[in-house]
């Protein structure tokens, strides 16, 4: 893909195959955010058919490199969509789906694109967004629930991973990002200490559902009124319910608003009531205690791994290299977290 005109001629070449009618892109430009897919908005004028009329649209295809040995492949990401917006979650509607590489570059799919913001350090200061902070919380809750509902046999989801056999899934979660860790050869006490921790502790799993894998704020679109979507499905698999519960309370993903736990927007009760009046099963407190240090411990080595992408060079980005510092960060909650757990 050498130009900008190029990427537009061919996806205007797949789109017009795909509704069998003239397509004209008017637009496209790349969004900012996304350290492991490119995300962008396109602008689309179908001339005739059922599609008829303006399209606005977001794209999103791979970048280089990887950064989970599990994601799951566009194709795959796109099913999913389709199968949460089936379910009623809100979710854009997928449109269109390409696996094959040399249309674009790399596999992509389109969907509607939402209006919003999901910049998570705006979502969780702007003034504009005040009214919204205050629903958040329930909203996030309603949401989860309806994802952790439904069922993936019924909805020929074959392909999600599971917890390796013999083990719960925070056991396989930790061997996974463990197996991870170790591949760069560099020496982190902190997350060797918080290792043998997380290691003697591992909760079993009463129940295992279909889980989001990024479920947080930053993964949100939120307008005014609130949540309007909940996007990058690309981490979801077959797991414990808590890890999607523990995951946006993760101090990361508050954004500088640590005082609120849950994602910088509200409190976390509040969230875990919502999720258990809409139908989702009953809250293992310690559970959540749990994975919210293993999400920590998790994304130590998230940050890491996004590093040697940049190192490497399979996708120099100055972002990815700034990531790289923050392992220090999840460091230090790390320690605070199992601190307070074993206490004075």
């Amino acid at each position: 893909m050498n130009t900008i005109n190029d990427f537009r001629q061919r996806l205007e070449t797949f789109l017009a195959e795909n509704v069998q009618a003239p397509v004209h892109i008017h637009a496209a430009r790349q969004l900012t955010g996304g350290a492991s897919r490119e995300t962008w908005a396109i602008d689309v004028e179908i001339e005739n058919g059922p599609e008829a009329g303006q399209q606005a649209l977001v794209l999103r295809r791979d970048m280089g490199g990887t950064i989970h040995d599990e994601a799951l492949s566009r194709e795959q990401e796109f099913r999913l969509i389709a199968a949460a917006h089936q379910a009623g979650v809100l979710v854009p509607r997928p449109r269109w789906v390409c696996g094959d590489p040399a249309v674009l570059g790399s596999p992509f799919f389109l969907m509607d694109r939402l209006e919003g913001e999901s910049v998570g350090r705006r979502i969780v200061r702007e003034a504009a967004l005040t009214e919204a902070r205050r629903q958040l919380p329930r909203q996030m809750g309603e949401q989860l629930a309806r994802i952790h509902r439904i069922d993936p046999a019924r909805q020929s989801l074959d392909f999600l991973s599971a917890s390796d056999p013999g083990c719960s899934p925070a056991e396989t979660a930790l061997h996974r990002a463990t197996h991870q860790l170790e591949r760069f050869g560099e020496p982190h006490p902190a997350l060797e200490l918080s290792l043998r921790w997380l290691r003697a502790y591992a909760p079993p799993c009463a129940k295992v559902v279909l889980v989001h894998g990024d479920f947080r704020v930053g993964n949100l679109m939120v307008g005014a009124d609130g949540l309007r979507g909940v996007f990058d499905w690309e981490f979801a698999h077959l797991g414990d319910p808590a890890e999607d519960l523990a995951w946006p309370c993760v101090r990361s993903w508050r954004f500088g608003q640590d005082a609120l736990r849950l994602g910088g927007v509200g409190r976390a009760e509040e969230f875990f009531e919502a999720y258990e009046q809409a139908g989702g099963p009953a809250i293992d407190h310690e559970a959540v205690q749990y994975w919210e240090i293993l999400g920590n411990f998790r994304w130590a080595v998230g940050c890491i791994s996004q590093a040697y992408r940049h190192l490497s060079g399979q996708a120099p980005s100055i972002e990815l290299a700034s990531l790289g510092r923050r392992t220090a960060e999840m460091e230090l909650e790390l320690l605070d977290l199992i601190g307070q757990v074993l206490g004075p």
